[in-house]
């Protein structure tokens, strides 16, 4: 797994190299968000308001939301507007709130908004009649509606049979008459009080008279999510997806990149680097099937997690490298020895890099010092899967090309086993870079033959070749 974080950088190289993949991934989630819109019909949502008169507090609000949106309310508006299963398909197409002002909003959600609009009234004026039913104030109960007003009539017929009582008692002659007529005053005094605390303690005395605020007002717009939204939501939630996928498997990636790893992993040292033109259709997939221009017209066969290729010096500065790289082999091996270039056979950049050092070889093989030849290199390709390097004839050493990033610690390191197999050892590794050609100068090519300019300053331009 790589260990590099996830920059800003490598999300915009997705962008930019993956722009039609990711294109199409969005269209293909736009279609399936229009799939969604067709499977789920639109839906519309009203609201009507209800007014409570007096004063609440907010659990009391709270109470009568969830009275609002019971049983008993949904199944009676079920039962008004002739629903089969009676209420079950309302209790999640209706909801209540409580606004500022003790206003609660009761909403139904519908088919039409003629549907909505309609469940949303009955849900209101049902609300109020069950309301007002178990707080007493429902005239179509006889016996709630009559209650209060036949015990206020029983306490006057009280006060004034207190009153007869006390003008025929005996007024002041004697201390019986007066005892009953305090006695009579104060069970007078007595019964006010009780019905006073009565009144200040019935509920519907200021809590009654719940008001529908006028008719719902029918909906306009389709509830969210809207066909539109699903359409939208669809293209972004497969764009992201995609995103992720892709900086997902660059975390999981587990190619070799630098120099020291990939020399560890072959269990020799790095004998140096080459820069080879990149080539535009280098890395993209051959054939001229359906699926070869599909995967050529998605960039699906173009490497996005590699850096863009870094600007090359001119041709002798390239040269320098590859000779630089001879003359360190010089000086690795003891004698003038045959060695095998093994390049992995779909590692384009590393076959070009090797054909360049086998050419470059044959130039200096002539210039070379008698007894101290150069190395004769032969090229072989070898696949990754099941890696075979010939058996040891003429050769007598390998020396590995490939290029960074391409290959796993596990598939060098049955490069280096192939190696060892056919009795070959491993003198070198050189990785091959692609690097992008500057505009050639008018300065003319040197002759084939010219010395190396090892020595030559202006072209020592970094990298470790």
């Amino acid at each position: 797994m790589s260990e590099d974080p996830i920059r800003l950088v490598t999300i915009g190289r997705i962008l930019r190299r993956r722009w039609r993949l990711l294109a199409a991934v969005a269209v293909l989630g736009a279609l399936v968000g229009y799939g969604a819109s067709v499977l789920f019909p639109p839906r519309y949502t009203a609201s009507a308001s209800v007014l409570l008169p007096g004063q609440w507090e907010e659990r009391e609000l709270l109470t009568q939301v969830d009275i609002a949106t019971s049983s008993a309310v949904v199944d009676r508006a079920a039962a008004k507007l002739g629903e089969r299963d009676a209420g079950g398909g309302l209790r999640d197409r209706v909801s209540a709130a409580a606004a500022d002002g003790n206003i609660i909003k009761i909403s139904g959600t519908a088919g039409t908004p003629e549907g909505a609009q309609r469940l949303s009234d009955r849900m209101a004026r049902e609300f109020v009649t069950f309301a007002a039913r178990i707080t007493g104030g429902d005239e179509t109960d006889p016996e709630a509606a009559t209650g209060p007003e036949t015990l206020r009539e029983r306490v006057r017929e009280t006060d004034r049979r207190i009153t007869d009582l006390a003008d025929a008692a005996d007024p002041g002659r004697t201390v019986e008459s007066v005892q009953a007529r305090t006695s009579l005053e104060k069970l007078r005094t007595s019964l006010e009080e009780a019905m006073k605390k009565l009144e200040e303690a019935d509920p519907a005395s200021d809590k009654a008279g719940m008001v529908v605020m006028g008719p719902a007002a029918r909906p306009t717009g389709e509830a969210p999510p809207t066909r539109t939204q699903l359409i939208a939501g669809g293209a972004l939630l497969f764009f992201l997806l995609a995103v992720i996928g892709h900086l997902t498997a660059a975390r999981m990636n587990r190619r070799l990149r630098s120099e020291p790893e990939i020399a560890a992993a072959l269990g020799s040292t790095l004998v140096g680097t080459v820069d080879v033109p990149a080539e535009p259709r280098t890395d993209r997939p051959a054939g001229n099937g359906v699926l070869a221009r599909v995967r050529r017209f998605l960039g699906l066969g173009t490497r996005w997690d590699m850096p863009a290729p870094r600007a090359s010096g001119d041709e002798a500065g390239r040269r320098i490298r590859y000779r630089r790289v001879h003359a360190r082999l010089r000086e690795r091996l003891p004698a003038s020895r045959r060695l095998l270039v093994v390049v992995p056979e779909d590692d384009e950049i590393a076959r070009r890099a090797a054909g360049r050092l086998v050419t470059e070889a044959e130039n200096d093989q002539p210039a070379s010092t008698p007894g101290r030849g150069g190395p004769v290199l032969r090229v072989v390709e070898v696949p990754v899967s099941q890696p075979v390097v010939p058996d040891r004839g003429t050769e007598s050493g390998a020396l590995v090309v490939l290029s960074a990033g391409s290959r796993t610690a596990d598939e060098l390191t049955g490069i280096a086993e192939a190696c060892a197999d056919g009795r070959h050892e491993v003198v070198g590794v050189v990785i091959a870079d692609a690097v992008r050609v500057r505009p050639a100068r008018d300065a003319a090519r040197p002759p084939e033959n010219a010395a190396p300019a090892l020595a030559a300053r202006g072209h020592g331009t970094g990298g470790s070749g």
